[in-house]
């Protein structure tokens, strides 16, 4: 792997295409199992920081916009 399993990228597009770049190997199926799930390992943390950066940015637009959670999941706004 290019980077050690414990460092956190700093921006997302960094953490994506690393993750990217991680599925793309698992893809070419010449990795051993160990490595493999090292690389599956890696991809579930550089996931979840992305998910992170992702509602923290969802959030931020509900509040800029002033729409409530529940408009913003697709609800119809009660009668």
């Amino acid at each position: 792997m290019t980077r050690e399993a414990d460092t956190q990228p700093e921006r997302f597009e960094d953490a994506l295409t690393e993750l990217e770049s991680l599925v793309n190997t698992l893809e070419q199926g010449e990795l051993t199992l160990e490595q493999s799930l090292a690389y599956f390992e890696r991809g579930i943390k550089l996931t979840d920081i992305c998910r992170e950066v992702l509602d923290a940015a969802e959030q931020k637009v509900r509040i800029l916009t002033g729409e409530s959670p529940r408009r913003a999941a697709g609800a119809r706004p009660d009668p």
